[in-house]
């Protein structure tokens, strides 16, 4: 009796032991706490800025993140405070909504704060300087972190911008006068809330201009984004019937409060193309005999905006046929200008007499045109004269037949 007792309660007491020890032993997913490494100091943290020195744009803001490592075995409470900020700046450390002056660091992670700066009108383009210090409540550890802020100088028509971001990849886009363009433009809020932001667009008088979202078909005049976000607008333009070559301007705008930014977008359009012939009388038939050659005069007037250059001539036409362009192309022709070209037609010497069909293609460097002409095939005209003469000969022939029967 008394030795199963103690067998009793030695097996609970091994039990009580083995629950203890797998209870806390690392990685069990009892244990709650990290696990800390052997070779990691009792305490160790640093503070480092993302980018200690930074160039900016004129009376664009400054969001800097400043990092805390923690390397030690403690956790720790940081106290953190701007030390140093230039005249006409506004500044302040902050974290999403809230300004911050401690922050706590667990045992091996990091943390981050951002250093937020915003210039006034008066802030001149050169170079400013920021210092922010931190130290433990203890004052184990103190920190200090130096940035450096240059503002550069205003570059020819940039565009100014306060609190919201305008980026493209493609500011200029190229094409004909008739065609449609359409721009990609990156709006990033640079706001702590989410705001409402209009949006305006601008080019030369009698184009038609329309904002809209990203791979949507309607048109839009406001758009919502949320804080630090950004969103995708593009901008459609089409330009005034008749629009010249030349560059164009177009400029995009966008506001919410005090908030602004403008991009500057460029239309360069290269003209219209356009052909046109024919002939001065208007009608695209004419007779011809076999193996003769016959002369139609067409006219070839480019009906664009830009010289059309290079214009060549090609035609499609019966078996054995000929067809020749004088002159066999045209270097250049102005818009509105008109030329004439000489087409000689030579039907093949055994065509049959009829109707045919040729095609005149007239290719210009952008544009092309295409006429047909009927083509009548006659018979020459000694094979008339031939045949009166056999006529003339039966009959002469017939006549003396019935005079020499008859007087039998």
């Amino acid at each position: 009796m008394y030795r199963k007792k103690t067998a009793q309660i030695f097996l609970i007491a091994f039990l009580t032991a083995s629950a203890i020890i797998f209870y806390q032993w690392p990685g069990s997913a009892h244990n709650n706490e990290e696990p800390v490494s052997k070779d990691m100091p009792d305490r160790l943290i640093t503070m480092a800025a993302e980018y200690p020195g930074v160039i900016i744009p004129p009376e664009e803001d400054l969001s800097m993140e400043i990092v805390f490592h923690n390397r030690g075995k403690s956790h720790e409470n940081i106290e953190v405070w701007l030390v140093q900020k230039p005249e006409n700046w506004k500044a302040r450390i902050k974290t999403y909504r809230f300004g911050v002056t401690g922050i706590h660091v667990p045992s091996g992670e990091d943390k981050t704060v951002t250093l937020e700066a915003e210039p006034d009108k008066t802030v001149t383009p050169g170079k400013y300087e920021f210092r922010i210090e931190a130290k433990t409540p203890d004052d184990y550890f103190k920190m200090v972190q130096d940035i450096s802020v240059t503002v550069k100088e205003k570059e020819e028509g940039e565009k100014e911008s306060k609190g919201v971001k305008l980026t493209t990849s493609y500011p200029v886009l190229r094409g004909a006068s008739d065609g449609e363009f359409e721009f990609s433009v990156e709006v990033e809020s640079k706001l702590d809330k989410d705001a409402v932001f209009d949006l305006f667009a601008q080019g030369p008088e009698g184009w038609d201009i329309n904002l809209k979202p990203a791979y949507e078909s309607k048109y839009i005049s406001s758009l919502r984004i949320k804080s630090n976000q950004s969103s995708t607008v593009a901008v459609q333009v089409k330009p005034a019937a008749g629009a010249k070559e030349g560059e164009y301007p177009v400029n995009v705008r966008v506001n919410s409060g005090d908030a602004k930014g403008e991009a500057s977008l460029t239309v360069i359009l290269t003209g219209t193309y356009g052909l046109e012939t024919g002939t001065a009388t208007g009608l695209l038939s004419l007779d011809a005999k076999q193996g003769k050659p016959a002369n139609v005069s067409i006219y070839v007037k480019n009906t664009g905006s830009a010289t059309n250059n290079a214009i060549k001539f090609m035609s499609f036409k019966p078996e054995n046929w000929k067809v020749e362009f004088k002159p066999e192309k045209i270097e250049s022709l102005a818009a509105g200008e008109l030329k004439q070209v000489e087409v000689i037609i030579t039907p093949y010497e055994e065509a049959l007499v009829g109707d045919y069909s040729i095609n005149l293609r007239i290719e210009g460097e952008k544009a092309d045109k295409t006429v047909e002409f009927r083509v009548t095939v006659k018979a020459s005209a000694t094979w008339a004269w031939i045949g009166i003469l056999i006529i003339v000969a039966v009959i002469g022939g017939l006549t003396a037949l019935f005079h020499k029967l008859g007087r039998r």
